[in-house]
């Protein structure tokens, strides 16, 4: 389970983006098993009598190791990027460190979560990245998943991009990590999903997956969500297919889990002798793995309700500028069933059964 991540020589709180901590200037880089930065020297750390490598891709910002016996000098997540801008376009790399930083947040929570990671090149329909660019050669790059594959375009990691869009479509919240979120929803559906009976509960709940995705397109862009929509979905986005219901439903699982992992993480709770707000302490777990979806909504919607607040006083837009309706309620209990009753993976699993032949060290 993460815990806060501090500087291993002078243990001043790092991001988990950090190459060099800022206070004494020790090189780091981070380790997935025990959700830890190591002090590095020649690019290299040995922990517990063994070595580790910084990941060949540092130089694009990531900070992630790799055990000397690795198959290959990338990390897991550089090494789940099937497709990536070709080295000549350094604009459009830039554009990648920033999307790989999510990407690697991403991975660190689905570890966090027990959930399994197949690699692309390892299975057919196994999880991987198309990271490419619309600034580049004029491409056009569609957002999605199809078999396993999440493709993302670059250019949303710029800010003026990214917000144009966002108001463009109306929604109240547009994030790389929340396409990430949102894509890998549409891959775990098919994972965690193995029979009838539990596809008949989904389908209860979200509607048919097999309607046309093509006629749903059209009407909803056409047409817009359903008057009272927010009775029963969590976003407009939602409302177009059973498909995006499920995969928004699932995001704003990870969203809630996240955030309330990284509050209790660094200690806030509310006090409610102080607050007033209800008769006993809101105190986040790291994990609700082994709590009722109750537990989690319910420490949610105070934590929620405070970081509202706190972003408001800032003179910002909420933190979290969604309801949840008894309905998305009921959606969220189906999706916490699913990944807390999904067989354990662990972190040392995700991190060392990806095998990758095709890239040596240099």
């Amino acid at each position: 389970m993460s815990t806060t991540p501090r500087c291993p020589s002078c243990r001043r709180f790092l991001t988990l983006d950090t190459l060099r901590c800022p206070t004494c200037r020790t090189d780091v880089g981070y380790q997935v098993i025990d959700r830890a930065f190591h002090p590095l020297r020649d690019d290299r750390v040995v922990i517990d009598g063994v070595t580790w490598y910084a990941c060949s891709q540092r130089e694009w910002g990531c900070n992630w190791l790799v055990r000397e016996d690795a198959p290959a000098g990338r990390c897991i997540s550089c090494r789940l990027t099937r497709t990536r801008p070709p080295s000549d376009d350094t604009i459009a790399l830039e554009k990648l460190a920033t999307t790989e930083e999510a990407k690697r947040r991403l991975l660190l929570q689905l570890a966090d979560l027990g959930l399994p990671i197949v690699p692309w090149d390892v299975e057919p329909g196994g999880l991987g990245f198309d990271l490419l660019s619309s600034r580049s050669d004029g491409r056009r790059v569609i957002i999605g998943h199809a078999g396993g594959i999440i493709t993302i375009d670059l250019a949303e990691s710029l800010d003026d991009v990214r917000e144009a869009l966002r108001v463009r479509l109306g929604e109240p919240y547009r994030t790389m990590l929340g396409h990430l979120r949102h894509e890998v929803g549409h891959y775990f559906q098919n994972v965690l999903i193995t029979d009838e009976a539990t596809w008949a509960r989904c389908r209860a709940l979200f509607g048919d997956e097999r309607e046309s995705y093509r006629d749903a397109i059209s009407r909803h862009y056409a047409t817009g969500a359903p008057e009272g929509w927010r009775d029963s979905y969590i976003s407009e986005y939602a409302t177009m297919h059973a498909w995006e219901d499920f995969a928004e439903t699932f995001a704003h699982y990870l969203h809630i889990c996240g955030t309330l992992q990284t509050a209790a993480a660094i200690g806030i709770h509310l006090d409610a002798a102080a607050t007033d707000l209800r008769d006993v302490d809101v105190v986040p777990r790291e994990s609700y793995r082994d709590e009722s979806v109750g537990r989690l909504l319910s420490d949610w919607d105070w934590m929620s309700q405070a970081f509202n607040r706190i972003n408001r006083s800032m003179g910002l837009g909420d933190l979290y500028p969604f309801t949840i309706s008894a309905p998305v309620q009921d959606k969220l209990a189906f999706v916490h069933e699913l990944i807390t009753r999904a067989p354990l993976t662990t972190a040392q699993q995700v991190a060392l059964a990806l095998p990758d032949p095709s890239d040596e060290r240099s």
